[in-house]
Protein backbone atom coordinates (compact mmCIF):
# COMPACT_ATOMS: atom_id res chain seq x y z
CA UNK A 1 0.00 0.00 0.00
CA UNK A 2 1.44 3.35 -1.00
CA UNK A 3 2.06 6.14 1.47
CA UNK A 4 -0.37 8.31 -0.47
CA UNK A 5 -3.13 5.73 -0.23
CA UNK A 6 -2.45 5.24 3.49
CA UNK A 7 -2.61 8.99 4.00
CA UNK A 8 -5.92 9.25 2.16
CA UNK A 9 -7.46 6.45 4.22
CA UNK A 10 -6.12 7.96 7.40
CA UNK A 11 -7.28 11.49 6.76
CA UNK A 12 -10.34 10.84 4.62
CA UNK A 13 -10.84 11.07 0.88
CA UNK A 14 -11.80 14.72 1.02
CA UNK A 15 -8.29 15.71 2.13
CA UNK A 16 -6.10 14.57 -0.74
CA UNK A 17 -2.84 15.82 0.72
CA UNK A 18 -3.29 14.74 4.32
CA UNK A 19 -2.69 16.96 7.37
CA UNK A 20 -1.79 20.10 5.38
CA UNK A 21 -5.17 20.02 3.60
CA UNK A 22 -7.00 19.51 6.88
CA UNK A 23 -5.14 22.43 8.46
CA UNK A 24 -6.05 24.67 5.55
CA UNK A 25 -9.70 23.62 5.77
CA UNK A 26 -10.01 24.16 9.52
CA UNK A 27 -7.90 27.33 9.61
CA UNK A 28 -9.33 29.30 6.68
CA UNK A 29 -12.20 31.67 7.37
CA UNK A 30 -12.48 33.41 4.01
CA UNK A 31 -15.60 31.44 3.10
CA UNK A 32 -17.54 33.45 5.69
CA UNK A 33 -15.45 36.42 6.84
CA UNK A 34 -15.44 37.82 3.29
CA UNK A 35 -18.71 39.38 4.48
CA UNK A 36 -16.49 41.86 6.38
CA UNK A 37 -14.82 43.22 3.24
CA UNK A 38 -16.36 46.71 3.41
CA UNK A 39 -15.53 47.11 7.09
CA UNK A 40 -12.01 45.75 6.56
CA UNK A 41 -11.29 48.23 3.77
CA UNK A 42 -12.91 51.07 5.71
CA UNK A 43 -10.75 50.29 8.75
CA UNK A 44 -7.60 50.04 6.65
CA UNK A 45 -8.18 53.39 4.96
CA UNK A 46 -8.74 55.07 8.35
CA UNK A 47 -5.59 53.39 9.71
CA UNK A 48 -3.50 54.50 6.72
CA UNK A 49 -4.75 58.09 7.02
CA UNK A 50 -3.74 58.13 10.68
CA UNK A 51 -0.31 56.65 9.86
CA UNK A 52 0.27 59.41 7.31
CA UNK A 53 -0.92 62.23 9.58
CA UNK A 54 1.32 61.05 12.42
CA UNK A 55 4.29 60.80 10.04
CA UNK A 56 4.66 57.04 10.39
CA UNK A 57 4.22 56.57 6.62
CA UNK A 58 4.49 59.07 3.79
CA UNK A 59 1.53 60.86 2.28
CA UNK A 60 2.46 59.41 -1.11
CA UNK A 61 2.30 55.84 0.21
CA UNK A 62 -0.99 56.57 1.92
CA UNK A 63 -2.45 57.89 -1.31
CA UNK A 64 -1.40 54.69 -3.12
CA UNK A 65 -2.85 52.56 -0.31
CA UNK A 66 -6.19 54.35 -0.33
CA UNK A 67 -6.45 54.19 -4.13
CA UNK A 68 -5.60 50.49 -4.10
CA UNK A 69 -8.11 49.71 -1.35
CA UNK A 70 -10.88 51.57 -3.16
CA UNK A 71 -10.04 49.61 -6.30
CA UNK A 72 -10.34 46.35 -4.34
CA UNK A 73 -13.68 47.49 -2.92
CA UNK A 74 -15.00 48.02 -6.45
CA UNK A 75 -13.66 44.63 -7.56
CA UNK A 76 -15.37 42.81 -4.69
CA UNK A 77 -18.66 44.61 -5.26
CA UNK A 78 -18.47 43.86 -8.98
CA UNK A 79 -17.83 40.17 -8.27
CA UNK A 80 -14.48 40.09 -10.05
CA UNK A 81 -12.28 39.69 -6.94
CA UNK A 82 -10.75 36.22 -6.55
CA UNK A 83 -10.78 35.00 -2.94
CA UNK A 84 -8.23 32.38 -1.92
CA UNK A 85 -8.47 29.92 0.99
CA UNK A 86 -4.67 29.73 1.01
CA UNK A 87 -4.66 33.35 2.22
CA UNK A 88 -6.91 32.31 5.13
CA UNK A 89 -9.06 35.37 5.73
CA UNK A 90 -10.41 38.62 4.36
CA UNK A 91 -7.49 40.61 5.78
CA UNK A 92 -4.79 38.64 3.98
CA UNK A 93 -6.82 38.40 0.77
CA UNK A 94 -7.17 42.18 0.65
CA UNK A 95 -3.53 42.77 1.60
CA UNK A 96 -2.25 40.36 -1.05
CA UNK A 97 -4.33 42.02 -3.75
CA UNK A 98 -3.19 45.44 -2.54
CA UNK A 99 0.43 44.34 -3.02
CA UNK A 100 -0.39 43.24 -6.58
CA UNK A 101 -1.91 46.64 -7.30
CA UNK A 102 0.55 49.07 -5.67
CA UNK A 103 3.69 47.10 -4.90
CA UNK A 104 5.91 47.63 -1.79
CA UNK A 105 3.81 50.49 -0.41
CA UNK A 106 1.18 47.89 0.51
CA UNK A 107 3.55 46.46 3.11
CA UNK A 108 3.43 49.72 5.09
CA UNK A 109 -0.31 49.42 5.78
CA UNK A 110 0.12 46.85 8.55
CA UNK A 111 2.47 49.10 10.54
CA UNK A 112 1.29 49.45 14.17
CA UNK A 113 -1.52 47.00 13.57
CA UNK A 114 -2.22 43.27 14.02
CA UNK A 115 -4.83 40.99 12.60
CA UNK A 116 -6.07 40.74 16.20
CA UNK A 117 -7.20 44.37 16.44
CA UNK A 118 -8.07 44.40 12.72
CA UNK A 119 -10.63 41.61 13.00
CA UNK A 120 -11.96 43.06 16.25
CA UNK A 121 -12.69 46.41 14.60
CA UNK A 122 -14.08 44.80 11.44
CA UNK A 123 -16.58 42.64 13.28
CA UNK A 124 -17.51 45.42 15.68
CA UNK A 125 -18.23 47.74 12.75
CA UNK A 126 -20.31 45.04 11.05
CA UNK A 127 -22.35 44.29 14.17
CA UNK A 128 -22.90 47.98 14.81
CA UNK A 129 -24.16 48.43 11.24
CA UNK A 130 -26.46 45.43 11.68
CA UNK A 131 -27.84 46.86 14.91
CA UNK A 132 -28.94 49.96 13.02
CA UNK A 133 -30.64 47.74 10.42
CA UNK A 134 -32.44 45.76 13.13
CA UNK A 135 -33.55 48.99 14.80
CA UNK A 136 -35.18 50.16 11.57
CA UNK A 137 -36.84 46.77 11.05
CA UNK A 138 -38.21 46.85 14.59
CA UNK A 139 -39.61 50.32 14.03
CA UNK A 140 -41.38 49.00 10.94
CA UNK A 141 -42.92 46.11 12.88
CA UNK A 142 -43.97 48.37 15.75
CA UNK A 143 -45.60 50.73 13.24
CA UNK A 144 -47.56 47.83 11.71
CA UNK A 145 -48.75 46.74 15.16
CA UNK A 146 -49.77 50.29 16.04
CA UNK A 147 -51.84 50.49 12.86
CA UNK A 148 -53.67 47.25 13.68
CA UNK A 149 -54.13 48.34 17.30
CA UNK A 150 -55.68 51.62 16.22
CA UNK A 151 -57.95 49.84 13.77
CA UNK A 152 -59.11 47.38 16.45
CA UNK A 153 -58.92 49.41 19.66
CA UNK A 154 -62.52 48.41 20.46
CA UNK A 155 -62.61 44.92 18.87
CA UNK A 156 -63.33 42.56 21.76
CA UNK A 157 -61.64 39.18 22.04
CA UNK A 158 -60.96 36.74 24.85
CA UNK A 159 -57.90 37.30 26.98
CA UNK A 160 -56.24 34.08 28.12
CA UNK A 161 -54.32 32.70 31.05
CA UNK A 162 -53.19 29.07 30.90
CA UNK A 163 -54.67 29.18 27.36
CA UNK A 164 -58.11 29.30 29.00
CA UNK A 165 -60.49 32.21 28.41
CA UNK A 166 -59.96 34.55 31.35
CA UNK A 167 -61.33 38.08 30.80
CA UNK A 168 -62.42 40.00 27.72
CA UNK A 169 -59.82 42.31 26.20
CA UNK A 170 -59.57 44.09 22.88
CA UNK A 171 -57.50 43.01 19.91
CA UNK A 172 -55.96 46.48 19.92
CA UNK A 173 -54.85 45.96 23.51
CA UNK A 174 -53.37 42.58 22.54
CA UNK A 175 -51.42 44.20 19.69
CA UNK A 176 -50.15 46.86 22.06
CA UNK A 177 -48.67 44.19 24.31
CA UNK A 178 -46.38 43.27 21.42
CA UNK A 179 -45.61 46.93 20.80
CA UNK A 180 -44.26 47.04 24.36
CA UNK A 181 -42.23 43.87 23.83
CA UNK A 182 -40.68 44.94 20.54
CA UNK A 183 -40.05 48.42 21.92
CA UNK A 184 -37.95 46.81 24.65
CA UNK A 185 -36.07 44.96 21.92
CA UNK A 186 -35.47 48.29 20.22
CA UNK A 187 -34.10 49.70 23.47
CA UNK A 188 -31.82 46.66 23.81
CA UNK A 189 -30.44 47.29 20.32
CA UNK A 190 -29.69 50.88 21.21
CA UNK A 191 -28.12 49.88 24.52
CA UNK A 192 -25.90 47.44 22.64
CA UNK A 193 -24.84 50.15 20.17
CA UNK A 194 -23.92 52.43 23.07
CA UNK A 195 -21.74 49.75 24.67
CA UNK A 196 -19.99 48.71 21.45
CA UNK A 197 -19.30 52.29 20.36
CA UNK A 198 -15.57 52.03 21.17
CA UNK A 199 -12.78 51.23 18.76
CA UNK A 200 -10.26 48.42 19.33
CA UNK A 201 -8.08 49.55 16.41
CA UNK A 202 -4.56 50.38 17.51
CA UNK A 203 -4.39 47.81 20.28
CA UNK A 204 -2.20 45.81 17.87
CA UNK A 205 -1.58 42.19 18.85
CA UNK A 206 -2.40 42.67 22.53
CA UNK A 207 -0.06 45.20 24.16
CA UNK A 208 -0.45 48.33 22.06
CA UNK A 209 2.42 49.68 19.95
CA UNK A 210 5.56 51.78 20.28
CA UNK A 211 4.63 53.82 17.19
CA UNK A 212 3.15 57.27 17.92
CA UNK A 213 -0.34 56.39 16.65
CA UNK A 214 -3.49 58.41 17.30
CA UNK A 215 -6.24 56.01 18.30
CA UNK A 216 -8.71 58.82 18.91
CA UNK A 217 -8.34 59.85 15.27
CA UNK A 218 -9.10 56.37 13.91
CA UNK A 219 -11.96 55.94 16.35
CA UNK A 220 -13.54 59.18 15.15
CA UNK A 221 -12.91 58.34 11.49
CA UNK A 222 -14.72 55.02 11.90
CA UNK A 223 -17.69 56.55 13.69
CA UNK A 224 -16.86 55.32 17.19
CA UNK A 225 -17.35 57.46 20.29
CA UNK A 226 -13.81 56.78 21.54
CA UNK A 227 -11.08 54.10 21.54
CA UNK A 228 -11.22 51.19 23.97
CA UNK A 229 -9.10 51.87 27.04
CA UNK A 230 -7.27 48.58 27.50
CA UNK A 231 -5.31 46.88 24.75
CA UNK A 232 -5.77 43.39 26.20
CA UNK A 233 -9.53 43.80 26.38
CA UNK A 234 -9.59 45.43 22.95
CA UNK A 235 -8.49 42.31 21.11
CA UNK A 236 -10.19 39.73 23.33
CA UNK A 237 -13.60 41.33 23.86
CA UNK A 238 -16.56 39.76 22.11
CA UNK A 239 -19.20 41.13 24.48
CA UNK A 240 -20.53 43.23 21.62
CA UNK A 241 -21.25 40.07 19.62
CA UNK A 242 -22.85 38.45 22.66
CA UNK A 243 -24.92 41.58 23.24
CA UNK A 244 -26.17 41.35 19.67
CA UNK A 245 -26.94 37.64 19.94
CA UNK A 246 -28.68 38.09 23.30
CA UNK A 247 -30.82 40.86 21.86
CA UNK A 248 -31.51 38.75 18.78
CA UNK A 249 -32.51 35.75 20.90
CA UNK A 250 -34.92 37.76 23.05
CA UNK A 251 -36.38 39.47 19.99
CA UNK A 252 -36.73 36.14 18.20
CA UNK A 253 -38.51 34.75 21.25
CA UNK A 254 -40.98 37.64 21.12
CA UNK A 255 -41.48 37.01 17.41
CA UNK A 256 -42.05 33.34 18.14
CA UNK A 257 -44.71 34.09 20.74
CA UNK A 258 -46.60 36.25 18.26
CA UNK A 259 -46.11 33.62 15.56
CA UNK A 260 -47.58 30.97 17.85
CA UNK A 261 -50.65 33.12 18.44
CA UNK A 262 -51.05 33.76 14.72
CA UNK A 263 -50.89 30.00 14.13
CA UNK A 264 -53.56 29.38 16.78
CA UNK A 265 -55.76 32.28 15.68
CA UNK A 266 -55.72 31.14 12.05
CA UNK A 267 -57.04 27.63 12.82
CA UNK A 268 -60.68 26.92 11.87
CA UNK A 269 -61.35 26.24 15.57
CA UNK A 270 -60.48 29.85 16.41
CA UNK A 271 -60.93 31.65 13.11
CA UNK A 272 -59.78 34.96 14.60
CA UNK A 273 -57.59 35.89 11.62
CA UNK A 274 -56.86 34.84 8.08
CA UNK A 275 -53.38 35.14 6.62
CA UNK A 276 -53.01 36.27 3.04
CA UNK A 277 -51.79 33.89 0.36
CA UNK A 278 -48.47 35.73 0.45
CA UNK A 279 -47.66 34.19 3.85
CA UNK A 280 -49.41 30.81 3.52
CA UNK A 281 -48.99 27.60 1.57
CA UNK A 282 -51.26 24.75 0.58
CA UNK A 283 -51.06 21.02 1.08
CA UNK A 284 -49.79 18.60 -1.56
CA UNK A 285 -52.60 16.18 -0.73
CA UNK A 286 -55.35 18.12 1.10
CA UNK A 287 -56.80 20.83 -1.15
CA UNK A 288 -58.72 22.50 1.68
CA UNK A 289 -55.59 23.32 3.67
CA UNK A 290 -54.09 26.79 4.08
CA UNK A 291 -51.00 26.48 6.20
CA UNK A 292 -49.44 29.39 8.17
CA UNK A 293 -45.95 28.41 7.05
CA UNK A 294 -44.38 31.85 7.47
CA UNK A 295 -45.48 31.97 11.11
CA UNK A 296 -44.31 28.40 11.68
CA UNK A 297 -40.90 29.20 10.22
CA UNK A 298 -40.58 32.27 12.43
CA UNK A 299 -41.35 30.03 15.39
CA UNK A 300 -38.88 27.40 14.21
CA UNK A 301 -36.02 29.77 13.40
CA UNK A 302 -36.08 31.07 16.97
CA UNK A 303 -34.29 27.91 18.08
CA UNK A 304 -31.58 28.61 15.55
CA UNK A 305 -30.99 32.15 16.85
CA UNK A 306 -31.06 31.00 20.47
CA UNK A 307 -28.55 28.29 19.61
CA UNK A 308 -26.09 30.82 18.22
CA UNK A 309 -26.14 32.72 21.53
CA UNK A 310 -25.43 29.56 23.52
CA UNK A 311 -22.75 28.56 21.03
CA UNK A 312 -20.74 31.77 21.33
CA UNK A 313 -21.16 31.89 25.10
CA UNK A 314 -19.66 28.40 25.17
CA UNK A 315 -16.76 29.41 22.91
CA UNK A 316 -15.92 32.38 25.13
CA UNK A 317 -16.36 30.78 28.54
CA UNK A 318 -12.90 29.19 28.62
CA UNK A 319 -10.92 31.85 26.75
CA UNK A 320 -7.95 33.27 28.68
CA UNK A 321 -6.75 36.73 27.67
CA UNK A 322 -6.21 37.63 24.98
CA UNK A 323 -6.81 36.24 21.47
CA UNK A 324 -7.21 32.57 20.56
CA UNK A 325 -8.17 31.02 17.25
CA UNK A 326 -11.35 29.78 18.95
CA UNK A 327 -12.65 33.30 18.48
CA UNK A 328 -12.85 32.71 14.74
CA UNK A 329 -16.07 30.91 15.65
CA UNK A 330 -17.74 34.21 16.52
CA UNK A 331 -18.51 35.27 12.95
CA UNK A 332 -20.66 32.53 11.48
CA UNK A 333 -23.00 32.59 14.47
CA UNK A 334 -23.36 36.38 14.32
CA UNK A 335 -23.80 36.44 10.54
CA UNK A 336 -26.41 33.69 10.51
CA UNK A 337 -28.31 35.09 13.51
CA UNK A 338 -28.41 38.52 11.84
CA UNK A 339 -29.63 37.14 8.52
CA UNK A 340 -32.22 34.99 10.28
CA UNK A 341 -33.51 37.81 12.48
CA UNK A 342 -33.75 40.18 9.51
CA UNK A 343 -35.90 37.64 7.69
CA UNK A 344 -38.06 36.93 10.73
CA UNK A 345 -38.75 40.62 11.31
CA UNK A 346 -39.63 41.17 7.65
CA UNK A 347 -41.96 38.16 7.61
CA UNK A 348 -43.73 39.17 10.82
CA UNK A 349 -44.18 42.75 9.65
CA UNK A 350 -45.75 41.43 6.47
CA UNK A 351 -48.09 39.07 8.32
CA UNK A 352 -49.25 41.72 10.77
CA UNK A 353 -49.79 44.25 8.00
CA UNK A 354 -51.99 42.20 5.70
CA UNK A 355 -53.77 39.60 7.82
CA UNK A 356 -57.58 39.79 7.88
CA UNK A 357 -59.13 40.09 11.34
CA UNK A 358 -62.45 38.32 11.99
CA UNK A 359 -63.96 40.65 14.59
CA UNK A 360 -67.22 38.68 14.78
CA UNK A 361 -65.42 35.45 15.70
CA UNK A 362 -63.36 37.27 18.31
CA UNK A 363 -66.46 38.84 19.87
CA UNK A 364 -68.28 35.52 20.00
CA UNK A 365 -65.32 33.83 21.66
CA UNK A 366 -64.92 36.70 24.12
CA UNK A 367 -68.25 35.80 25.74
CA UNK A 368 -67.43 32.14 26.19
CA UNK A 369 -66.10 30.54 29.35
CA UNK A 370 -67.93 32.99 31.64
CA UNK A 371 -65.25 35.58 30.88
CA UNK A 372 -67.09 38.34 32.78
CA UNK A 373 -67.08 36.44 36.09
CA UNK A 374 -64.49 38.84 37.53
CA UNK A 375 -66.74 41.75 36.57
CA UNK A 376 -69.52 40.14 38.60
CA UNK A 377 -67.20 39.76 41.60
CA UNK A 378 -66.00 43.37 41.27
CA UNK A 379 -69.62 44.60 41.12
CA UNK A 380 -70.44 42.72 44.32
CA UNK A 381 -67.50 44.40 46.04
CA UNK A 382 -68.24 47.90 44.73
CA UNK A 383 -72.05 47.85 45.03
CA UNK A 384 -72.84 45.49 47.90
CA UNK A 385 -69.65 46.04 49.88
CA UNK A 386 -68.79 42.34 50.04
CA UNK A 387 -65.23 41.38 50.88
CA UNK A 388 -63.58 40.22 47.66
CA UNK A 389 -63.14 36.64 48.90
CA UNK A 390 -66.86 36.40 49.65
CA UNK A 391 -67.67 37.99 46.29
CA UNK A 392 -65.39 35.44 44.66
CA UNK A 393 -67.36 32.63 46.36
CA UNK A 394 -70.71 34.10 45.27
CA UNK A 395 -69.47 34.44 41.71
CA UNK A 396 -68.26 30.85 41.71
CA UNK A 397 -71.76 29.71 42.65
CA UNK A 398 -73.19 31.84 39.82
CA UNK A 399 -70.79 30.25 37.34
CA UNK A 400 -71.78 26.76 38.56
CA UNK A 401 -75.45 27.66 38.11
CA UNK A 402 -74.81 28.98 34.58
CA UNK A 403 -73.01 25.76 33.68
CA UNK A 404 -75.85 23.71 35.14
CA UNK A 405 -78.34 25.67 33.01
CA UNK A 406 -75.95 25.61 30.02
CA UNK A 407 -76.10 29.38 29.56
CA UNK A 408 -73.64 32.28 29.85
CA UNK A 409 -73.52 34.41 33.00
CA UNK A 410 -75.37 37.28 31.35
CA UNK A 411 -78.21 34.90 30.38
CA UNK A 412 -78.96 33.99 34.00
CA UNK A 413 -82.17 35.62 35.22
CA UNK A 414 -82.27 38.14 38.04
CA UNK A 415 -84.13 35.54 40.12
CA UNK A 416 -81.32 33.04 39.49
CA UNK A 417 -78.74 35.53 40.73
CA UNK A 418 -80.83 36.60 43.72
CA UNK A 419 -81.13 32.97 44.75
CA UNK A 420 -77.37 33.14 45.34
CA UNK A 421 -77.30 36.61 46.91
CA UNK A 422 -80.56 38.51 47.54
CA UNK A 423 -78.80 41.89 47.34
CA UNK A 424 -78.11 41.60 43.61
CA UNK A 425 -80.10 44.07 41.47
CA UNK A 426 -80.78 44.42 37.77
CA UNK A 427 -77.79 46.80 37.54
CA UNK A 428 -75.62 43.70 37.51
CA UNK A 429 -76.40 43.12 33.83
CA UNK A 430 -74.60 46.32 32.87
CA UNK A 431 -71.26 44.66 33.68
CA UNK A 432 -71.91 41.16 32.37
CA UNK A 433 -71.76 42.07 28.68
CA UNK A 434 -68.24 41.73 27.24
CA UNK A 435 -68.37 45.14 25.57
CA UNK A 436 -69.14 46.80 28.90
CA UNK A 437 -66.49 44.73 30.61
CA UNK A 438 -63.68 46.00 28.40
CA UNK A 439 -64.95 49.59 28.58
CA UNK A 440 -64.75 49.46 32.37
CA UNK A 441 -61.04 48.53 32.45
CA UNK A 442 -59.87 52.13 32.46
CA UNK A 443 -56.88 51.74 34.80
CA UNK A 444 -53.56 52.87 33.33
CA UNK A 445 -52.48 50.28 30.79
CA UNK A 446 -55.89 48.60 30.86
CA UNK A 447 -57.88 47.19 27.96
CA UNK A 448 -60.55 49.89 27.75
CA UNK A 449 -60.60 51.27 24.19
CA UNK A 450 -60.07 54.79 25.55
CA UNK A 451 -56.93 53.64 27.38
CA UNK A 452 -55.70 51.65 24.37
CA UNK A 453 -55.98 54.77 22.22
CA UNK A 454 -53.99 56.76 24.80
CA UNK A 455 -51.20 54.20 24.61
CA UNK A 456 -51.28 54.25 20.81
CA UNK A 457 -50.86 58.03 20.82
CA UNK A 458 -48.00 57.74 23.31
CA UNK A 459 -46.11 55.17 21.22
CA UNK A 460 -46.66 57.04 17.96
CA UNK A 461 -45.05 60.13 19.47
CA UNK A 462 -42.23 58.13 20.99
CA UNK A 463 -41.55 56.24 17.77
CA UNK A 464 -41.48 59.49 15.80
CA UNK A 465 -38.60 60.66 18.02
CA UNK A 466 -36.76 57.33 17.83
Amino acid sequence: MSDKKTSNQMWGGRFASGPAAIMEAINASISFDRKLYAQDIRGSIAHSEMLAQTGIISAADQEKIAHGLNTILKEIEAGSFEFSTKLEDIHMNVEARLADLIGPAAGRLHTARSRNDQVAVDLRLWVKDECFRVAEALKGLITALLERAEEHAATVMPGFTHMQAAQPVTFGHHCMAYVEMFARDLSRVRDAIERMDESPLGAAALAGTSFPIDRHQTAKALGFREPMRNSLDSVSDRDFALDFLAMAAICATHLSRLAEEIIIWSTPQFGFIRLSDSFSTGSSIMPQKKNPDAAELVRGKTGRVNGHLVGLLTVMKGMPLTYGKDMQEDKESVFDAAETLDLMLAAMTGMVSDMTVNAAAMKKAAGSGHATATDLADWLVRTLGLPFREAHHVTGRAVALAEEKKVSLEKLSLEDLRSINPGITSDIFSVLAVQNSVKSRTSFGGTAPSEVRKQIRYWKKRLAKA
